[in-house]
């Protein structure tokens, strides 16, 4: 079966995407297919490399775990069952702080934290989506990264509402509300991210 087989305009769920075995990579949000950016440049994949080192090494020995795509992640609306499961995202990293949310085949419920950095192909739609996705589902802090723009804005949930931090971007230092003590400089983020684009 190859992606063009499927009918876009049908709903799916977990127990459909869990049988796919065609190369492209896709997302489902809310039951609807979203086909994933080509392979992501290099400056992307080494800035998420980097955000998951930093979390990975103050997190070590620590109870929250972090994930870095590719990494299903299901967000459960009535039930946990993988025919009632339609959105299942692979967000580029996140952090997961309940344990019994993990299983062999990811995350069943809304990580603490998601990471995404944006890739040329980011559509407006799919960005709107994952926003009203993660806030509906409760995911504490949503951390979006443009390396384009080198800018980072960190949206944190309060009262089931999204909040925006200013604009930040090189020279800034992030901290988070779900890890206390954790920082990331920002200035070391982007320059890694420039050298790969060179």
């Amino acid at each position: 079966m190859k992606l063009a087989d499927l009918d876009l305009n049908k709903v799916y769920t977990y127990a459909d995407y869990f049988k796919w075995q065609f190369e492209d990579r896709v997302e489902l949000l809310k039951g609807k297919i979203f086909k994933m950016s080509p392979a992501p440049n290099r400056a992307h994949q080494t800035m998420a490399g980097y955000i998951h080192i930093e979390l990975g090494v103050f997190l070590r020995n620590k109870s929250c775990k972090v994930y870095i795509a590719p990494f299903d992640v299901r967000l459960p609306r009535k039930s946990t069952d993988d025919k009632d499961i339609i959105t299942v995202l692979q967000p580029d990293v996140c952090v997961v702080c309940d344990p019994s949310k993990l299983d062999k085949r990811g995350c069943i419920g809304a990580p603490d934290i998601v990471v995404e950095i944006l890739s040329p192909g980011n559509n407006a739609k799919e960005l709107k989506n994952k926003y009203e996705i993660y806030e509906e589902a409760g995911v504490k802090e949503y951390w979006v990264v443009s390396p384009q723009n080198q800018t980072f804005i960190l949206h944190t949930l309060t009262d089931g509402t999204y909040h925006p931090s200013r604009l930040m971007t090189t020279g800034d230092i992030v901290t988070s509300s779900v890890l206390p003590g954790f920082s990331l400089d920002l200035t070391g983020l982007f320059d890694t991210g420039i050298a790969d684009t060179e």
